[in-house]
């Protein structure tokens, strides 16, 4: 795959991710912390989840030695969120730009590494599903996430 292609995947998922962060701001404390609303989780969980996996793949497949567990952690208000999605995404876009279609043709246990980082991006459309049912659940709609809408986006500007 592509490197470009990559980018472009994880273009989107920011994308979609962010329009969920957009609409979490205000979510009321028992929405936001709840548990048990989807598997063990709420939406406040749902959000740490999807960053602490994003971290620690990344972390993984940079051979860091770091494995991040911010589910681990007290759960962080709305507005952290968003400040540690922007920090991953920071420190994402710099390891990303070190890659290349060499590095992604890698294979542990005979998967590509191209396909683990598909994984990581499929696994985030899997949780901002359910953050968006529970945010359209109490009239906070994110709107449409299908990638599609970013294409066209994407081509209109």
């Amino acid at each position: 795959m592509p490197i470009t292609d990559i980018r472009y995947l994880f273009a989107y998922d920011r994308w979609a991710t962010r329009r969920i962060l957009a609409v979490v701001d205000g979510v009321p404390e028992e929405t936001w912390g709840a548990t048990g609303a989807v598997g063990d989780r709420g939406l406040g969980a749902i959000m740490v989840h999807q960053l602490g996996a994003a971290q620690r793949w990344r972390n993984g497949l940079a051979e860091t030695g770091l494995m991040p567990r911010p589910e681990r952690e007290p759960l962080p208000a709305p507005g952290a969120m968003s400040d540690a999605w922007e920090a991953e995404w920071a420190a994402f876009d710099t390891w990303l730009a070190t890659l290349d279609e060499s590095w992604l043709e890698r294979t542990d246990d005979g998967v590509p590494f191209w396909q683990m980082l598909v994984h990581v991006a499929n696994h985030g459309t899997q949780h901002r599903a359910e953050a968006a049912t529970l945010l359209t659940a109490i009239g906070r709609s994110p709107g449409d996430l299908d990638m599609i809408f970013y294409a066209e986006e994407v081509a209109s500007a």
